[in-house]
């Protein structure tokens, strides 16, 4: 009777063991079988990578993406009136604005074709940004903004002074927001000996560096 009883309970043990290992084995097997998350999901709350301080201008590149409409999304030049043209958009202001600004000004007309429209803007070329060098350089002209080069970056640019140049009244012609300009002197000497180094100061869009 004994003997009976602990054969009973030993296959009850053991059916109860097989059941609970079938149901762990189910639910890894269920885990394992679940669909990830799409990829765009965990995209779609990531910052766009421009920088929303730029401001646009004249003969710029930009490349323009509309998420899955591949028909629109190009790269193309802003024209000399300051805008460009997209199939559905047509014409739209570029110069002036920022890509945050140009984002939301072709979503917004793309609303009346598409649903949620989500446009991306990026300078691919930044041609607009120029400044001037002009009087005793190899090479005096126009050159574009790059990489933000200061005045020793564009004295370089330029291919150095010509044999007479007055390299210590070298000075910059800076436009201001009110149309008025200022003159900010550089003493090319005293920067290259380390005297005044804070004279060597960056390069900003329209300004005229003269070398007498």
């Amino acid at each position: 009777m004994m003997r009976t009883s602990r054969l009973a309970v030993s296959c009850f043990c053991l059916f109860l063991s097989s059941a609970v290992w079938g149901t762990t084995l189910w639910g890894q097997n269920a885990a394992s079988n679940q669909p990830a998350a799409p990829a765009a999901a965990a995209d779609a709350s990531g910052s766009k990578a421009h920088d929303d301080s730029y401001v646009i201008g004249n003969d710029d590149v930009l490349a323009i993406n509309v998420w899955k409409e591949p028909d629109i999304s190009r790269a193309i030049p802003v024209r000399s009136d300051g805008k460009i043209s997209l199939p559905l958009v047509g014409e739209v202001q570029a110069a002036g604005r920022t890509p945050l600004k140009l984002e939301q000004d072709i979503a917004a007309k793309l609303q009346n074709f598409i649903s949620q429209p989500e446009v991306t803007v990026m300078v691919q070329a930044s041609n607009s940004q120029k400044f001037n060098i002009l009087g005793q350089v190899s090479h005096p002209g126009t050159f574009p903004i790059t990489n933000s080069p200061t005045v020793l970056d564009a004295i370089a640019l330029a291919g150095g002074f010509r044999d007479f140049a007055k390299q210590k009244s070298i000075y910059i012609l800076r436009q201001n927001a009110d149309g008025t300009q200022t003159k900010l002197p550089f003493n090319y000497k005293e920067v290259l000996k380390g005297t005044n180094p804070a004279q060597n100061i960056k390069i900003m869009p329209r300004d005229t560096i003269v070398v007498p």
